[in-house]
């Protein structure tokens, strides 16, 4: 602690009690009145903490600046995509040095669709000129029509995730004055004229109808396709990847329904697929008038079934991959002549082709194989039905994102681009691990870990980084970043916890970690940490956690659970007033959430989840360090939950470790916009882990 910061003093909240009595329990909330963002007070308050954080973080500028240009050394900025085709173009992104945003860009194919850098390119979207002017830009959905002359995309301003739709005449280069409002998924008919577009409601933010827009109509004359009444389910729309159909899509957390149309009568009726049935899910792609069908009913971890388009109802459907106990199918991508099929095998991606003879898959495969410990491999853009090439991705912790193109005919994959990493990169210098911890209940949670071989001894001694997330399904990916060599070369061990509540084991995984079985999720993670500082990954009184969003109500509940465990505590747009919120119906995504958390308005669910609701658990108490980041105009987790959970626990922490809060007033769920704002941000929390680990000193240090 420096002699400047050890005379600041916090913001202190007024308490303004309310009490919401259920179930015979009842929740006192002091700080309701924080959820009043028009108020000056609220307002006010958000900037105090503000000005409190940087006046804290004031001393560790020079590291922030040091940190910032290591991070910008390694970033090839002025960059280009891997071109990919669509038609008669190849679609590519291109970053130029200095420019926060990214340029959309296409080039015309070759008379033999190739990629010819000959070709004059076109800049269909710059996103650097859509933002000017503005504080956050951010584009959602786009699609381009069948004959390359119209984009449709939509852009948001604000961070709240309100998009709204724009078409560009892209031989003109100019918008056309079609627009909607609070757009989502955006799809062109087979016509080049029709585009059908979801829209949210006011209040949830649920995507909830479909409409059809005919070019040159105003909104109001846009026909309503469907709306959906459950408020658990979200509608969208797609086409399949042969361009033969359109897709209405209607999914909750658990469920899914699938209604199609064909994509050249785009004024004619969606015909159901087959009907939803709680708690299962399936998905749709067409091939030869037949739609193949990924679904869950005969198993968590999904099989693959056929359907003739004609009868596509469940009585017509024929397995073609059968459930597998030990293996996750993830997806299709289905194609003229091949099938790409992406599994989960004990919690590692795998790829392998599967060739079409006729109308049958046959049964041999072709395996991509992986030569690291812990990676990702996922398909990447694949857009042409008639490929003979499936396109995919690999990264690691220590590997560089790459794309390559597998030959279906030779076997070989041939890579096409690999992130580039200038400033010194080398990565012999680092090594990754995959190692299991053992949960409380005996299950074997995996770990992925990466370190500079030259910093790193199993002596118990290391700085130790943990991330997690362990919400949703959602697997956690072994991703490379340029910017943790900034903390591998000071020599910290990262660590990554696949912990249970997320998909990296499938369906399965998630299951054991949602709803009423939730806390496993969390003691999950307080398993691993134990776990790698017993065995010499780490030193007990130097290790540093990572998480947002439900991550971060991860963040709050292990350190209610075991503050002791961590020092320092990094928690982004905290999902941590799980009562409030989840009793809230009117907010955006309360009522889907059951799914996912329960519902409190049951007398089981309500107990069990105010049983590690952080902010309804905060105790008198010493706490680890811990920097709390918000935006006031997330649109997920509002920007209230984590600033009435400082409020709160400033009043009960018994310690002299710093508590910040930091709010972007000007952006959204994801922070700032721009990827120079962006590295900033991390700057500025790398430089609190730094310090409050002991890594590093501030230039005042006293």
């Amino acid at each position: 602690m420096t002699s400047l910061t050890k005379d600041l003093t916090p913001p202190v909240a007024r308490k303004d009690p309310r009490q919401t009595t259920l179930h015979g329990h009842t929740l006192q909330d002091d700080y309701a009145w924080l959820r009043e963002k028009s108020s000056s007070e609220v307002v006010a308050y958000l900037e105090a903490e503000n000005a409190y954080t940087d006046a804290f973080m004031e001393p560790t500028k020079p590291l922030q600046d040091r940190l910032y240009k290591e991070m910008l050394s390694h970033i090839q900025e002025t960059d280009v995509s891997v071109p990919y085709r669509k038609g008669p173009y190849f679609y590519y992104t291109r970053t130029v040095e200095g420019l926060q945003y990214p340029i959309h860009c296409r080039r015309a194919a070759s008379p033999e669709n190739r990629y010819d850098e000959s070709q004059p390119e076109q800049i269909i979207l710059d996103v650097n000129q859509l933002a000017e002017g503005q504080s956050f830009m951010a584009v959602g959905d786009t699609d381009i029509t069948d004959d390359g002359n119209l984009l449709a995309y939509s852009t948001d301003n604000t961070g709240f995730r309100q998009y709204t739709l724009h078409i560009r005449d892209l031989r003109t280069g100019q918008n056309l004055p079609d627009t909607a409002l609070q757009t989502g998924s955006l799809v062109w008919a087979a016509d080049n004229q029709t585009l059908f577009y979801s829209v949210e409601d006011d209040a949830t933010k649920r995507h909830y109808r479909l409409y059809r827009h005919m070019l040159g109509d105003p909104q109001e004359r846009d026909a309503l396709v469907y709306e959906e009444p459950d408020e658990r389910f979200n509608v969208g729309a797609g086409r399949t990847r042969d361009g033969k159909y359109l897709l209405l899509e209607i999914g909750s957390h658990i469920t899914t329904e699938y209604w199609s149309l064909p994509a050249d009568d785009p004024t004619g009726a969606f015909q159901r697929i087959a009907p939803r049935i709680d708690d299962q899910q399936y998905y749709v792609d067409h091939r030869n008038g037949i739609f193949y069908i990924r679904t869950n009913d005969a198993g968590r971890n999904f099989r693959l079934v056929t359907a003739p388009v004609s009868a596509p109802d469940r009585a017509n459907w024929t397995e073609v991959l059968p459930h597998r106990l030990e293996v996750s199918l993830e997806d299709v991508d289905l194609f003229q002549s091949f099938a790409g099929i992406y599994e989960r095998v004990n919690g590692l991606p795998t790829l392998r082709v599967l060739h079409f003879a006729g109308d049958t898959l046959q049964s041999a495969s072709q395996v991509i194989r992986f030569p690291e410990p812990t990676y990702t491999a996922a398909p990447s853009i694949n857009r042409e039905f008639d490929a003979t090439v499936w396109r995919y991705s690999y990264q690691s912790l220590v590997a560089p994102a790459s794309v390559y193109d597998f030959d279906i005919n030779t076997g070989a994959s041939t890579l096409l681009k690999q992130q580039e990493v200038p400033g010194g990169f080398d990565r012999t210098r680092y090594a990754s691990e995959r190692l299991f911890a053992t949960a409380s209940d005996g299950t074997q949670v995996p770990v992925s870990l990466v370190y500079r071989k030259d910093r790193f001894a199993r002596d118990g001694k290391s700085p130790l980084y943990l991330y997690g997330y362990g919400s949703y399904g959602y697997p956690l990916p072994v991703s490379f970043s340029p910017n943790r060599l900034s903390l591998l070369d000071r020599g910290l061990v990262l660590a990554y916890a696949h912990i249970r509540g997320g998909g990296d084991l499938g369906d399965p995984w998630h299951d054991a970690g949602k709803m009423m079985t939730k806390r496993n999720t969390f003691t999950d993670f307080i398993a691993v940490t134990e776990h790698l500082l017993q065995n010499g990954y780490g030193a007990a009184n130097r290790v540093a956690i990572e998480g947002g969003s439900a991550g971060g109500l991860l963040m709050g509940a292990v350190t209610n659970l075991r503050p002791d465990l961590f020092s320092a505590v990094l928690s982004h747009v905290p999902f941590v007033d799980v009562m409030n919120t989840m009793l809230d119906a009117t907010l955006p995504l309360t009522v889907p959430e059951y799914e996912e958390w329960g519902n409190p308005n049951e007398p089981e669910a309500f107990a069990y989840m105010a049983s590690y609701s952080p902010y309804d658990n905060l105790r008198p108490g010493a706490f680890p360090a811990m920097l709390v980041k918000t935006s006031l105009h997330d649109s997920q987790v509002m920007y209230w939950e984590p600033a009435k959970y400082v409020a709160k626990l400033r009043t009960l922490k018994t310690d002299s470790r710093p508590l910040l809060l930091h709010t972007n007033m000007t952006a959204g769920h994801g922070g700032a916009s721009g990827r120079y704002d962006y590295l900033k941000e991390i700057a500025f929390d790398y430089a609190f882990l730094l310090t409050q680990l002991a890594v590093e000193k501030t230039d005042r240090q006293s």
